[in-house]
């Protein structure tokens, strides 16, 4: 039995030694070809699942920003320009945002100052009772008075003026601005229609200190009347009395155009003296 055994293991010895070598290769080639797709297969599958991890996208996303021209973006600008254009918007936008609350505080400011103001003066000239001006509201707005001036230099021609015509007052327009008493207020004759005394067409009043190069925050309105009056007698202001002139009316809108010619010219040629060329 146990040399059968011997005997058949001697076979399969020799079978395996006399097997036909490229068969043998071949059937190595095969497993060693088998080996080498199983290796790509799982060095495809790990490959695979390495880079489905977020650490290895953000390297390839990295990767090709750095292939990108540096400091390029999308649409050719320049980061750092495109950083300074938002810093200017944001810079625009913030000054636009914070003037826009310190406007409405500032006028509150200027309308309360100029209404303590009027109030002041209009209680003074109630107060002084000596018939020289007396004041009326336009409308009941404090801000635009009609001021009756009632006496002027009684020696003067304006004053027989008035009395052989039976004018009783000179009446005036006079608007305070916003930033009153910083600016003059505009003034102009209403009635009657004067010739000379510094009034001129429209009614606008030739006065320095009516200008802002003139005014003081000084003067007041009662001030002012005074200095209109003796400017009236001082440049021979009287009554018209043509026929078809003295019926004509004053305007505002000439008194303004008017106005504002004679501080142009003055501003020119001075307030003092007139120029050479018109002697």
């Amino acid at each position: 039995m146990a040399t059968l055994l011997r005997k058949i293991g001697l076979i399969r010895l020799h079978d395996r030694d006399t097997e036909d070598p490229k068969h043998h290769q071949g059937s190595l080639k095969g497993t060693k070809g088998n080996q080498k797709n199983n290796t790509k297969h799982c060095n495809t599958s790990n490959e695979t699942n390495i880079l489905s991890t977020p650490e290895i996208k953000a390297k390839k996303f990295d990767h090709s920003v750095k292939d990108k021209p540096p400091g390029k973006d999308k649409q050719g600008k320049d980061t750092k320009e495109k950083q300074q254009e938002k810093q200017q918007q944001q810079q625009q936008s913030s000054k636009s945002s914070s003037s826009i609350p310190q406007l409405a505080p500032q006028r509150q400011h200027c309308t309360q100052v100029r209404t303590r103001r009027l109030m002041k003066e209009l209680q003074e000239i109630r107060r002084l009772g000596d018939n020289f001006i007396t004041v009326e509201l336009m409308d009941d707005n404090l801000f635009e008075w009609n001021v009756k001036l009632h006496q002027v230099d009684k020696d003067s021609a304006l004053w027989q003026d008035m009395k052989e015509t039976n004018t009783e007052y000179i009446l005036l327009n006079v608007t305070f601005p916003d930033n009153f008493p910083f600016s003059p207020p505009f003034m102009r004759v209403l009635t009657p229609r004067l010739e000379n005394g510094y009034v001129l067409d429209g009614g606008a009043i030739c006065m320095e200190l009516l200008t802002p190069r003139g005014w003081s925050s000084a003067y007041t309105v009662e001030a002012v009347m005074r200095q209109f009056a003796a400017s009236l007698v001082k440049g021979q202001g009287r009554i018209c009395r043509k026929s078809g002139k003295s019926k004509k009316a004053f305007s505002r809108k000439e008194a303004e155009a008017t106005f504002k010619s004679l501080v142009k010219t003055h501003e020119k040629y001075g307030w003092v003296s007139p120029p050479v060329s018109d002697g």
